[in-house]
């Protein structure tokens, strides 16, 4: 498991702008969260950086129990939660997503 990183305010603000068009690219379906949903999202995770996970589960307990699961699982950055969709960053080694300075 890899540490998350810190993110100042202007950070975050700027990954949500970044975020705002991008539709979720892992849907947990009836199955919650498997192995193979975790893979999908490390996948996306190097791939873009910055991504959304929609948790479609109804009771909200269980869908921050579930989100708390795939931040600490992945070492990704929580940006937001709306709704439920989870939006998320991981800087990849091709540092993609320039972040203002702090």
């Amino acid at each position: 498991m890899a540490t998350a990183v810190t993110l100042s305010n202007k950070q975050k603000q700027h990954l949500k702008s970044l975020a705002h068009s991008l539709k979720p690219v892992v849907l947990l379906g009836a199955n919650g969260l498997t192995e193979g949903v975790m893979a999908e999202i490390e996948l996306a995770l190097e791939h873009h950086e910055l991504i959304k996970v929609k948790v479609p589960d109804e009771d909200r307990e269980m869908r921050e129990k579930i989100y708390a699961t795939i931040i600490a699982h992945t070492g990704a950055t929580k940006v937001q939660v709306v709704g439920k969709i989870l939006t998320m960053y991981k800087p990849s080694p091709a540092a993609k997503i320039q972040l203002p300075r702090a």
